[in-house]
């Protein structure tokens, strides 16, 4: 059954690292499904941010709702801790004003324990994360 891992309380999905925080627009804001809510960083790159999703699953699909992110790579981790990553997917966004940048990952099956997203630049030097999804499916233990 495909389920979506990108909201932590509908699929059990923890953001278990972010490399920066605000009170206003915490790093959790990633994972609650809503884009009006965001995560910002504090001005330098490259930052970082970790889910663990609460067992092994296989991904079709990673989509991320940004702004102002340039460059941005993906790695897996099939570990029972968020080590020993493999890079996955990278991408160049290009610029959107006054909107959403929305960048979709087709990544065929991949499994992982924990996807690491690296915001390596960025358009300004605040970039904002509003919602990451994850399609999947459950694998069997």
């Amino acid at each position: 059954m495909k389920r979506d891992f990108g909201l932590a309380a509908a699929a059990g999905t923890e953001l278990v690292l972010a490399t920066s925080g605000d009170e206003k627009h915490p790093p959790e804001n990633i994972v609650d499904g809503n884009t009006e809510t965001f995560w910002i960083t504090t001005g330098m790159f490259p930052q970082e941010f970790i889910l663990r999703f609460p067992e092994l699953i296989k991904i079709s699909c990673v989509k991320i709702h940004c702004y102002n992110v340039r460059r941005l790579s993906i790695e897996k981790s099939t570990e029972k801790d968020p080590v020993d990553f493999e890079p996955l997917a990278k991408s160049e966004l290009e610029r959107s004003e006054e909107q959403l940048q929305l960048e979709e990952f087709s990544l065929d099956g991949t499994r992982a324990t924990h996807l690491r997203f690296v915001i390596k630049s960025g358009f300004d030097h605040f970039v904002s994360v509003h919602k990451v999804t994850i399609e999947g499916t459950e694998e069997p233990t």
